[in-house]
């Protein structure tokens, strides 16, 4: 069972900041479940679509990018800097008017190195 290991402290982020799960799907919505528990749906309508595709497809590819997704997720979701980041840079791109507007493009390049952070880790 993955556990609790210290408050972080920061407003409008979950509270906790706990290991880093295994990558397998029971793992991982265990963590997205201390970290995130609103995406949990998201994460099992997401899972639901891979493998249906896979049985589709006769293919395990679904299902393997479906972890790389959620590995990826649960790693920002796990680590509140990344996520307030993440935050910040998907509320400039919302508020944004045109994909071509400096802000859009400083966000955009932002939200990139939040998720290329968590795929290093």
């Amino acid at each position: 069972m993955i556990g609790v290991t210290a408050a972080t402290g920061v407003p409008g982020v979950p509270g906790a900041t706990i290991p880093r799960p295994a990558r397998t799907p029971d793992a991982l919505w265990m963590a997205l479940s201390r970290v995130a528990p609103h995406r949990l749906r998201e994460m099992e309508r997401a899972r639901d679509t891979a493998f249906s595709l896979a049985a589709e497809r006769d293919s395990l590819e679904p299902i393997h990018r479906w972890l790389v997704v959620w590995t990826r997720e649960v790693e920002i979701e796990r680590r509140p800097r990344l996520a307030v980041r993440r935050q910040r840079a998907l509320d400039v791109l919302h508020r944004s008017h045109g994909t071509t507007a400096p802000a859009f493009r400083a966000a955009l390049a932002e939200l990139r190195a939040v998720e290329d952070e968590a795929i290093r880790e």
